[in-house]
């Protein structure tokens, strides 16, 4: 999905950096949320303030409120558009 995503805004789907956190210092290195933790220019597509660092699956909410494994995909894009723009 984040490749498609960048794909359709123009920007290099290839260049996606994937990182495989499989140790907990790797976790606390990247403070890693869960997986998928999927970041734009170092920005949590959906931040979760306060949540744990460590080696577990990510859940995150989608606008209507329920739970996904995966951020809605305008969530993404949007994402993607404000990295473009410059928006923090």
């Amino acid at each position: 999905m984040v490749r498609e995503e960048m794909a359709a805004a123009g920007l290099d789907a290839e260049a996606l950096d994937v990182r495989e956190i499989s140790t907990d210092a790797d976790a606390e290195r990247e403070e890693f949320v869960g997986s998928p933790t999927i970041r734009v220019d170092g920005h949590d597509v959906q931040p979760v303030p306060h949540e744990p660092v460590g080696l577990s699956c990510r859940v995150y909410r989608l606008a209507d409120g329920r739970i996904s494994p995966l951020p809605a995909r305008d969530e993404v894009r949007q994402t993607l558009l404000d990295a473009m723009k410059g928006d923090d």
